[in-house]
């Protein structure tokens, strides 16, 4: 095994979940991985590959967080007032967001 493969192993192992599917991650855990990602990478110290698989990490949970920030916004602007004041939310994915019926 090479000393970049090494790295890059060690940077894997080290920031504790990167074995953890993206798409598996709620936004507090891809959250908390971004930031140990930000502060692994901020300290130091790593080689050139490790620094590498930890930035390409940190982009794709940074991704990931968007992601859900984005339809968790859509999810509150869906909130339609029913009659006699109640909220009813619409699931809609991001791509079929509809303006809501005026009423």
């Amino acid at each position: 095994m090479t000393q970049d493969q090494m790295a890059t192993d060690e940077a894997t192992r080290s920031n504790g979940r990167s074995d953890v599917a993206l798409d598996q991650l709620s936004f507090d855990d891809a959250f908390a991985e971004l930031q140990r990602v930000v502060a692994e990478l901020e300290s130091g110290g790593q080689q050139l590959e490790a620094s590498i698989v930890l930035y390409e990490r940190g982009v794709a949970l940074h991704e990931r967080c968007s992601r859900l920030l984005a339809d968790a916004e859509l999810r509150v602007k869906r909130l339609v007032e029913r009659a006699g004041g109640a909220l009813e939310a619409l699931d809609v994915a991001p791509d079929e967001a509809i303006e809501p019926p005026e009423g």
